[in-house]
C-alpha cells in the first residue's frame, strides 16, 4: 500500500465500517513504515488490505479489511497467511490484534486461524450515541505450523 492507493482504500473502509479509520490513520501508518498490504484481483481491483505494526518479536495487526462484495471468498485468510509469513520472516513469535466484541464473524475467523482470546480492552471502540464497545484482545502464537482455517 502506498499513499497513491488511499482513495480506493478509503472507499472500501467507508463501505466496510460504521466507524472507519480516517485517511490520517493510513497516512500515519505508512509514514511510520508499518506493513501495509493490498490484495487485488487480476484487474487491480481492491479486494482487501491489512496494516500491521512490527514490535520486538511480535506483530500487531491494526486493520484487516475485505471489501464487502468480496467477503466470504478467502481473502481475509490469504491476508492472514501473508501476515504470518512476514511476521515469521521478521522474527516475530506472536501476532496480536483487537476486534470488536460484537464482530462474531471476524472473531470466528481469527479463532479458526489459531488466535486465542487473551483479554479485553474496555470501551476501546466507538459505538455511536456516546457509547463505547469493548475489544477482545487476541493472540496468535507463531509456532511454525500453518493456520487451520
Amino acid at each position: 500500500m502506498q499513499v497513491s492507493d488511499l482513495d480506493r482504500v478509503m472507499a472500501v473502509e467507508l463501505q466496510a465500517y460504521p466507524f472507519p479509520w480516517t485517511r490520517g490513520h493510513f497516512v500515519d501508518s505508512l509514514a511510520a513504515g508499518y506493513r501495509a498490504q493490498l490484495r487485488v484481483d487480476d484487474r487491480d481491483g481492491l479486494l482487501g488490505y491489512s496494516v500491521a505494526m512490527a514490535g520486538v518479536e511480535e506483530m500487531h495487526l491494526l486493520n484487516l479489511t475485505v471489501a464487502p462484495p468480496s467477503q466470504g471468498q478467502g481473502h481475509a485468510r490469504a491476508l492472514l497467511a501473508e501476515l504470518g509469513q512476514a511476521a515469521r520472516a521478521a522474527g516475530a513469535a506472536t501476532v496480536w490484534l483487537e476486534v470488536r466484541e460484537s464482530n462474531t464473524r471476524a472473531r470466528t475467523l481469527y479463532e479458526r486461524w489459531g488466535f486465542a482470546s487473551v483479554g479485553r480492552r474496555k470501551g476501546y471502540y466507538p459505538a455511536g450515541e456516546g457509547r463505547r464497545e469493548d475489544a477482545v484482545v487476541m493472540r496468535w502464537t507463531l509456532d511454525g505450523a500453518e493456520a487451520r482455517a
